[in-house]
């Protein structure tokens, strides 16, 4: 039988070994399923047949390079900054490999080796990165392909909760990494091109800046600005393009009530609290607020935002418990944004009965004969359940499908890359649609910017 080996067994890999293992007989597949916890890995395998759950240390290098010398193809789901080695061992022992994780300087710098050896290392085919690559890259190929020059581009994506499970005042629970949530947009100004002039958002200033959305069937969504928009400017070929802009959606009021948090300095990561492992919610909202000996620390909080009493923002703040006196943030030598995030995690973890949902939304601006067009293309994926999400669905499958696409000879070409030749997303977006990942476009008049 054909072995894949899958590094990680988290969240993000359940759909993506479900695929795989009802495709083994068929396509005669084994699955080595390694992690560092055996119990999650056994508990992925689900007692089937074609698959055996190892426990894998993936710093234990001549385990690791025994399990991928006995592989057909590589699929790591470890984090980012985890691949590496596993990549290197592929080099040695000349095997495929596929992550859903973005390409580091790191994965780049390999690409030269692994075309020597006729290997396809491919990355960023989970959902963004991934998906948004190969759905953008089909309508872009399309209007070229008819003579269009495209002008305009924006891609939003968003990881939010499923409406019948949308039962809190922050429209928004946690349906991935929240600290990635929690620090969303720092790092820099958020940088894109509008109109054919370069923009640039302060992370001050980020959650105030929003772009309206609406999805058939679903309601009006905000979009806020990717960090660098300009990425892949050239790996889409819109070097020329007037506008090119890359978000992140959440329902409308979010990011409004998000920018109190980084307002009052919560978010910030680069400091640590003293004794805030016993200090209480109520104590950590105090520590932004300036000392006055008759206020409580509500009306302090009010002023300082500027917030009515009868503000919804301020139903926002009271529905987090945030003025709690006797919980405790519970965490050693925490920064203000770990703290934080202790917090909002008590409210918006998904319960066992709440399902999510992945948005994405594409506008593809362009000329044709002289006429201005454009496509919008919006889809939406709502999650079965607690295993089987909308998250994993989207990050898992487009992971399994190109796998087993390379396996098959179907994906030929070598190096170091991102699924953005027609030889890749074609049959993968073709295949997503099976599984509800169905992507909904329509000619509608062009906007612009004035």
């Amino acid at each position: 039988m054909r072995n894949i080996l899958i590094i990680g067994a988290g969240r993000s890999a359940s759909s993506l070994i479900k695929y795989l293992l009802e495709k083994s007989e068929s396509e005669n597949l084994h699955l080595t399923i390694g992690d560092l916890s055996l119990e999650l890995a056994q508990r992925k395998t689900n007692g089937h047949k074609n698959a055996t759950a190892i426990a894998l240390d993936i710093n234990n290098a001549d385990q690791r390079q025994a399990e991928i010398q006995k592989a057909d193809i590589v699929i790591s789901m470890l984090p980012a900054h985890m691949h590496i080695e596993v990549a290197k061992d592929c080099i040695t022992f000349k095997k495929h490999m596929v992550t859903a994780s973005y390409i580091s300087d790191a994965m780049q710098a390999l690409d030269t080796q692994a075309k020597e050896n006729g290997l396809v290392f491919m990355n960023e085919v989970g959902l963004d990165p991934g998906i948004d690559h190969m759905s953008a890259m089909k309508v872009l190929d399309e209007i070229r392909e008819q003579g269009g020059h495209v002008i305009l581009f924006e891609s939003f994506c968003g990881g939010l909760v499923a409406p019948e499970s949308d039962n809190n005042l922050w429209n928004y629970k946690f349906t991935w990494a929240p600290r990635n949530v929690v620090l969303a947009g720092q790092g820099g100004a958020a940088k894109f091109i509008q109109e054919g002039t370069y923009k640039y958002i302060p992370y001050n200033k980020l959650f105030r800046r929003t772009e309206f959305l609406e999805v058939e069937g679903y309601g009006r969504f905000e979009g806020y600005a990717n960090r660098d928009s300009l990425k892949y400017r050239s790996v889409y070929r819109l070097d020329d393009a007037l506008t090119v802009f890359r978000g992140t959606i959440r329902r409308v009021g979010y990011s409004k009530a998000w920018d109190m948090f980084v307002q009052l300095g919560m978010t910030d990561d680069t400091y640590v609290i003293d004794d805030s492992e016993h200090m209480s919610y109520r104590g950590f909202i105090n520590l932004f607020l300036p000392y006055h000996p008759t206020d409580s620390v509500e009306i302090k909080l009010r002023h300082q935002l500027k917030i009515d009493q009868d503000d919804v923002m301020w139903d926002k703040l009271v529905e987090l418990d945030l003025f709690n006196d006797e919980k405790k943030i519970g965490l050693k030598n925490a920064t203000p944004a770990q703290a934080l995030e202790k917090i909002l995690t008590d409210s918006w973890t998904l319960q066992a009965h709440d399902k999510d949902m992945i948005v994405m939304y594409h506008k593809f601006g362009y000329e044709i004969k002289g006429e201005r067009k454009q496509i919008d293309a919006t889809m939406v994926c709502i999650g079965d359940d607690q295993t089987y999400t909308a998250m994993a669905k989207t990050v898992g499958l487009p992971v399994a499908m190109a796998t087993l696409q390379i396996l098959n000879g179907n994906i030929k070409t070598p190096g170091v890359q991102l699924p953005i030749k027609k030889e890749v997303y074609e049959p993968i977006l073709k295949e997503l649609e099976d599984y509800g990942v169905i992507f909904h476009e329509k000619q509608v008049q062009y906007k612009g910017y004035k």
